[in-house]
């Protein structure tokens, strides 16, 4: 089975342990949504995991899940599975992938209309509707109807909630939206929340949390987003609207004094905020999007929290950043006020991996904007310093001679940069292809015209685990070969990464003083947050790189950042917090 047949099967048996006692399974509910999510991220396949007894690497898989999957490879079925599957139709599971049909909905629909043809259930219920017959159900109504049909139809044109966005598309049409609502003077205050807030690489829907004091002028403001195109639901204290590229917004509103909770309460991963609420009740606490009740006290009085820092400091904890939610143990060490300083943006002294439009003759895509364009912009970014690093020159079209007299002109050009620019300082490197045999795109002659040279692999992605990783480690055995670039090859929302046997190129790392890049641009954040976590556990050193190939593409950095901020990453653990000197000094050791 593939990783998302897996992905699928595991939300699937989340929806049926809803269905079937939504109190009583509610643990097992969110660890089986949490493991489907999980195994949709990941790099590499399940069952290669499994054919390596290495199942306890997954992130977000535990014990119980984990015999469950091995079951599954050895048997082809779960027993369990089977017992928790009984009964449900597989139409269900179909109408639970359309936007605002949840578990029992889907199923009171297939069971009230006889809908088990999985393969006609979303057409079949689209007649109904048509037909006016879903209105005289019990609980449903006119509008309810209208509303399925339309929600029917958004499906099928891909609108809504169906399509997990990358994180920088998520960010920077939430930012409009922010930017829109806070042109409302009742909005004293408003944040992102879920899994945008804990920037997550792929988000699936974009959650905003408002205070405010007058409810309902925030909620028509918001229905009045300029770029929406219609109003999903509009309430007292919330509201949804579909906006330009079918993607739903939704609202939450809070008065000032209670902004903190509501804050907390809708930002940390379902794992996270269970452990937290798990952790209150055993100091005799209880919370909620409200605030927090002493159940010891008679009158139990609900305290509110404006801030998430006073909510926290309430439980005997220090404030989590949202990153870190995720029930990695950030609770224990909160409480011990043990927790890691993250990275930030304002820690970032510069960017090793920027192409520009110097005529490299690339086995690439060249850069948009010249070297001193790109100096200009680092500049502007405060850096410190920039490395120059264009994809090597073409092997098909340039003998070893001529790609050598090409990086001659590069060095020359540089050189006279470094002679006239003092405020960014320079460093020449170079991202070469690591072919598929191991040796790199620059023979030796070549390379020692630079300071270093980040190296990727641009070709042949389907070399399984052990030919991959063996050709990844001949490429960084060059004595310039210092960062690796985009280290799994994943794009988001297109192309699984490619297998390597990380536990071997983390220990190579650490033996050869190599790094690992963060890789910024929006479609890869490579290395991904689980990875990242991995290596600074390892004491592996990082690299956080916007991959530029134009000027205003460095700002993309930021989401590098929060990548790494996931991973746990300290300024410590990032190769380009340390100043100039220090750096060069690394690529020179």
């Amino acid at each position: 089975m593939s990783n998302l047949e897996i992905s699928k099967l595991l939300k699937n048996i989340a929806t049926a342990y809803t269905i079937k006692n939504e109190k009583k399974y509610r643990f097992q509910i969110i660890a089986y949504q949490k493991a489907s999510e999980s195994i949709a991220n990941l790099n590499g396949e399940v069952s290669d995991y499994f054919k390596e007894g290495s199942l306890e690497l997954l992130p977000g898989i535990g014990p119980s899940i984990r015999s469950h999957l091995e079951e599954l490879f050895e048997k082809g079925e779960v027993k369990r599975f089977n017992w928790v599957l009984k009964g449900i139709p597989k139409s269900v599971f179909v109408l639970t992938d359309i936007p605002t049909f949840g578990p029992k909905k889907a199923f009171r629909l297939v069971m009230e209309f006889k809908l088990e043809n999985e393969n006609t259930a979303i057409n079949d219920l689209s007649t109904i509707a048509k037909q006016g017959k879903i209105s005289h159900l019990e609980g449903f109504g006119e509008k309810s109807e209208k509303d399925i049909l339309l929600s029917i139809e958004e499906f099928k044109a891909g609108k809504g909630k169906t399509t997990r966005m990358i994180l920088p598309y998520a960010f920077e049409t939430a930012e409009k939206v922010k930017n829109y609502l806070q042109k409302e003077s009742a909005v004293k205050q408003v944040e992102a929340l879920g899994s945008l807030r804990r920037r997550v690489s792929t988000v699936g829907d974009i959650d905003f949390a408002v205070a405010t004091d007058n409810p309902s002028k925030v909620i028509e403001h918001f229905i009045n987003y300029p770029f929406k195109e219609r109003v999903i639901e509009k309430g007292e204290v919330s509201a949804s609207i579909l906006i330009s590229g079918g993607k739903q917004i939704d609202l939450l509103v809070q008065p000032v004094e209670a902004f903190g909770s509501l804050l907390q309460h809708f930002t940390g991963s379902k794992n996270h905020n269970v452990h937290l609420r798990e952790y209150a009740l055993s100091k005799g606490l209880s919370l909620s999007e409200y605030g927090i009740k002493n159940t010891k006290t008679k009158n139990k009085v609900l305290k509110k929290y404006s801030s998430e820092k006073d909510f926290y400091e309430a439980l005997g904890m220090k404030w989590i950043p949202p990153e870190l939610r995720e029930d990695n143990g950030e609770i224990e060490l909160s409480i011990g006020s043990k927790l890691p300083k993250i990275v930030e943006l304002s820690d970032i002294k510069g960017d090793f991996h920027i192409h520009s439009s110097f005529p490299i003759e690339p086995s690439h895509d060249s850069g948009l904007n010249s070297m001193e364009e790109m100096l200009k912009k680092a500049t502007l970014l405060g850096y410190e310093y920039l490395g120059f690093s264009e994809h090597n020159p073409s092997l098909n079209n340039h003998t070893s001679s001529q790609i050598y007299e090409i990086l001659k002109k590069r060095d020359k050009k540089i050189e006279q940069l470094k002679s006239n620019k003092k405020n960014v300082r320079i460093f020449k490197l170079l991202e070469v292809d690591i072919l598929p045999n191991g040796d790199l795109a620059l023979d030796d002659k070549s390379l020692e015209l630079l300071d270093a040279a980040i190296v990727s692999i641009h070709s042949i992605f389907n070399m399984n685990r052990d030919e991959m990783t063996r050709r990844v480690l001949k490429g960084l055995s060059s004595k310039k070969a210092k960062i690796l670039a985009h280290p799994t090859g994943r794009l988001l929302n297109n192309r699984n990464g490619y297998d390597l046997d990380f536990e071997i190129i983390f220990n190579y790392c650490k033996e050869n003083n190599k790094a690992l890049e963060i890789n910024s641009w929006p479609q890869r954040l490579d290395l991904p947050d689980t990875l990242v976590k991995r290596a600074v556990e390892k004491g592996i050193k990082l690299v956080i790189n916007s991959d530029s190939h134009a000027a205003n593409q460095m700002e993309l950095l930021k989401y590098g950042v929060f990548v790494a901020r996931r991973g746990w990453a300290t300024p410590n653990d990032i190769l380009n917090t340390m100043t100039y000197n220090n750096v060069a000094n690394w690529f020179n050791s």
